[in-house]
This record gives structure tokens, sequence and C-alpha cells, in this order.
């Protein structure tokens, strides 16, 4: 005779942890909106600090209304910035922009921090450039610990006259610090030593900002499926390509 099975209730959550749960829930979907909502509100805040008190009052709307318009700065740097490079784009505006950083340069601490900071924005903003698109692996700071690197350009200069006898080409990383990403090291590390990742520079920023918690999704079936998908289509093009000669 087969015995019949004793089926066995799971307990209910108890109504501290269904609350637990809730919260927690709750604390996911709210704090990243909130961080989000507070520094965006901050930089216009900052913003505006710097760009409204060189506003005419004739123009500025917080005089004509009870409240101050948050944003309007921004706005308005916004629109200088832009008139800034139409004008920088024609004859005239180019030699504007050359006389004054032939009078910068007349400057003994300007002219260094000002040259500096200017190679740097073209080198980072230059749709040409390469540099910080590629995320590779480094063993830092020793052999079998591996560090996350931004790959910024190949190394130049007396830096690499110095590294070529004994390493060979290098390459100059920027090594980042967790959480805070815009601080870090700079390291010239021999090519042969960088492991390179497809992993994107928002994906990469993303693993360093939360020390490892958000880990992007590999990308390497769905490469080898595309790839997969590619080849089929260049043999069926050359079968009917062979069938019609």
């Amino acid at each position: 005779m087969k015995k019949t099975p004793i089926l066995v209730k799971k307990p209910k959550p108890r109504a501290v942890t269904r609350l637990r749960n809730y919260f927690l829930t709750g604390f996911v979907i709210c704090a990243p909106l909130a961080i989000t909502v507070y520094l965006t509100w901050t930089l216009i805040k900052w913003v505006d600090s710097w760009v409204k008190p060189y506003i005419p009052e004739v123009y500025n709307p917080d005089n004509y209304l009870p409240f101050s318009v948050p944003g309007f700065g921004l706005l308005v740097a916004l629109f200088l910035i832009t008139l800034v490079g139409f004008l920088t784009a024609n004859l005239i505006g180019r030699s504007i922009v050359s006389y004054g950083e032939s009078l910068l340069s007349r400057m003994p601490v300007v002219r260094n921090l000002y040259s500096g900071l200017k190679q740097i924005f073209q080198t980072v903003f230059n749709e040409k450039s390469e540099s910080f698109k590629e995320v590779a692996l480094i063993q830092y700071p020793r052999k079998g610990l591996w560090a996350l690197v931004f790959i910024a350009t190949e190394t130049t200069g007396e830096p690499q006259k110095k590294l070529d006898e004994p390493a060979g080409q290098t390459v100059s990383v920027f090594l980042p610090t967790t959480p805070n990403p815009t601080s870090g090291f700079l390291l010239f590390v021999p090519e042969n030593d960088l492991l390179r990742l497809d992993m994107s520079v928002e994906n990469a920023a993303k693993l360093v900002i939360s020390a490892g918690l958000v880990t992007p999704e590999y990308q390497a079936k769905t490469k080898a499926l595309a790839d997969g998908i590619k080849s089929n289509a260049e043999k069926i093009q050359h079968i009917e390509n062979s069938e019609k000669i």
C-alpha cells in the first residue's frame, strides 16, 4: 500500500520580513533617482551661481519674478559657449583668439597653466582622437592582481625614448580609483602587458564606481552570433554569385 505524501505548507513570511523587503525594494528604486536629481540640481545651482551675477539686470528674469528661475544661468552659459565657438570659426574670431593667446603666453605662470589645459581639452574632445575610448586590464600593483585602466594614447616624447630599450613601445593609461574614477594614476605600460577588453568606457566606469557590484553583461556570445550570421550571409552571397556565373 502506497503512502500518501504529506504536504508541508511553507510558512508565510512574517510581517516584519515583508516590510523589510518592501523597504529594500523601494530603496533600490528611490536611491538612484534621488542621487541623480541631487547631483543634477547641484550642477545647475553651481553654474547659476557663476553666471547669474554677470547677467545684466534687465535680462535677468529673477528681477521680474517673485522666485528664482533655476537653470537660466546654465542656458546662458551654453548659449555663450556656442556663440564663442561660432565666432572663433571665422577669420576675425581666430585673430582675436590668437591675440589673446599671445598675451597669455607672456605671463610666466598663467601661460603654463593655460597651454596645459588647452592641450588636454583638445586631445580629449578631438573627434578623431582615440583617447579614453578603450578599456584594458593590467597587472597592478603586482603580478597576479589585475586592475582596470583606460587607454589614453601611445607614449611619446622623452618617457618613450627612455623606455624604448628596456620596455619597447609603451602605452599611457589612466588607472582610476574606486569609487571616485576622476582620481587615479598615470602609468606607462608596455603594449604586450595590456589585456584589451571589448567593454565600453561607460560600462567600465560603472564597474569602477560600484566597486565591482555592477558587472556589465559580457557580449562575447552576441558577437559570436553576429559573426556567424555575417559568415553565413557571405557564403550565401558567394553561392548566388557562382550560380549567376
